[in-house]
């Protein structure tokens, strides 16, 4: 073997032993100013943790549907000038019955249902005063999975408050949900806070010719910490208590991550907003993905009788001013409002410039964010199991043995049989396997 090729199989077999010790340190608690902080994820059966089986009020869930759509309807036909004289349900079998004192407010009644409400209500019997609805399937079969869904990624957005690495959470059946949190030691505070109700809150934006950026710099300095050393609930509390004297009463400040940032450590765009606005998730029905007559991606929001009220109001009084629409104190966007929204309906406009698909996905994640707003249904603990690390982790000390003692062998025999030259050549061979050489 030539002089020029052992420096380079040598110089190969540094970089190789090089790279692996810089990966390998962080895993056995390397020193603070490492370059490499990632650890090896290790999943429950490794490093043990929590194992829940939680499981869905589906059909309480339907029934508080009814209740809301019983209300709302009501409401929506007197707003009609239908004169109807009562609305009644049956739970069990997901049926509103309209009682009305003549045959032409029934039958206007019969033609606004037809028009406004296809795909949700089925006509199921119709009388001289009385009109009996009930549940498409295919509108229950959408309710059940949108449940699930929205419980999931409710949950998933509580469990990023501890920090988890990789947790499971997956449908399991048609009414429950599969949750595993590895190397979870606080056991009661993840039950207690995947069965909380995410915040959901409308804040008009406070305009303000406050540099927000410096104040949150200077308060940050002050107080020695920043999204690095806190958890963002506990950054936002602390942080609008250190500025609480130098921002206007009733406002408080919040963050959106920036479009290209990865975190809302790496990204953020401050919001000072109104915390007098009184409009908040228990106001809203739903939120779904539509497409603008252009075919643009769009959110379009529906809020229940309540929720119109107030969003009619709200938005009347603050044409031109922008809302943000903030998820666990995070905005999620901030739409202006150009005029006064009666029909308890709103649009998020995405616009139609740029990528398509990276649109229809940022439409997606706030419909699916403001649903995720507070869970959809009641959460049943069904299973919990604490797994110990202690199998885990007597599997991974005989793994770490087995391969020093197996690479120690291996060297071993080929200095005996080969010598030094033996082992350079074997490692030159495996080097240009991997494509270092």
């Amino acid at each position: 073997m030539s002089k020029t090729r052992s420096k380079k199989s040598l110089f190969g077999v540094g970089i190789a032993v090089f790279l692996a010790v810089l990966y390998f340190v962080p895993n056995v608690g390397g020193p603070t100013w490492w370059p490499v902080k990632q650890k090896l994820n290790f999943g429950l059966d490794i490093q043990g943790g929590l194992h829940l089986v939680m499981g869905l009020d589906i059909q309480g869930a339907l029934n508080d549907a009814l209740v809301r759509d019983q209300r709302g309807l009501e409401l929506e036909l007197k707003r009609e000038g239908i004169e109807i004289d009562n609305v009644s349900k049956e739970a069990t079998s997901h049926r509103l019955i309209f009682s009305f004192k003549s045959a032409e407010a029934l039958e206007k009644a019969a033609a606004h249902m037809k028009t406004f409400w296809p795909t949700q209500y089925l006509l199921l019997e119709q009388t001289d005063k009385t009109l009996t609805y009930q549940y498409l399937d295919s509108y229950v079969l959408d309710f059940k999975s949108k449940v699930v869904q929205q419980s999931i990624e409710t949950i998933r957005n509580r469990i990023d408050e501890f920090g988890v690495a990789e947790p499971t959470i997956v449908a399991q059946g048609e009414d429950r949900i599969l949750v595993q949190l590895p190397g979870m030691e606080d056991a009661n505070s993840a039950k207690n806070l995947i069965q909380a109700a995410a915040k959901l809150d409308f804040m008009l934006v406070e305009e303000t010719t406050l540099d927000l950026m410096s104040l949150v710099q200077e308060a940050e300095k002050a107080g020695n910490y920043s999204l690095k050393t806190l958890k963002y609930s506990e950054y936002i509390k602390r942080l609008n208590e250190d500025l609480k004297s130098k921002l206007p009463e009733k406002t408080q400040l919040y963050f959106q991550k920036s479009d290209n940032a990865s975190s809302m450590e790496a990204g953020r765009l401050p919001f000072l907003l109104r915390t007098d606005s009184g409009l908040d998730g228990s106001d809203l029905d739903d939120a779904r993905v539509s497409f603008s007559q252009f075919g643009a991606p769009e959110v379009n929001l529906r809020f229940n009788a309540a929720g119109t009220v107030k969003f009619k109001e709200l938005t009347g009084k603050n044409v031109g001013r922008n809302l943000a629409i903030v998820l666990d104190k995070v905005v999620k966007t901030a739409p202006n409002l150009r005029v006064e929204i009666p029909n308890g309906q709103a649009v998020i406009e995405l616009g139609s410039s740029g990528d398509r698909q990276e649109l229809m996905n940022e439409a997606k994640m706030i419909a699916t964010s403001l649903r995720a707003g507070s869970l959809p249904a009641t959460l049943e603990q069904l299973e919990e199991r604490r797994i110990g690390p202690s199998l885990g982790a007597e599997s991974l000390k005989q793994a770490e043995v087995a391969a020093l003692v197996g690479t120690f062998i291996i060297i071993l025999l080929m200095i005996i049989r080969y010598k030094h030259l033996g082992v350079i050549a074997n490692l030159e061979k495996e080097l240009k396997k991997q494509s270092f050489v």
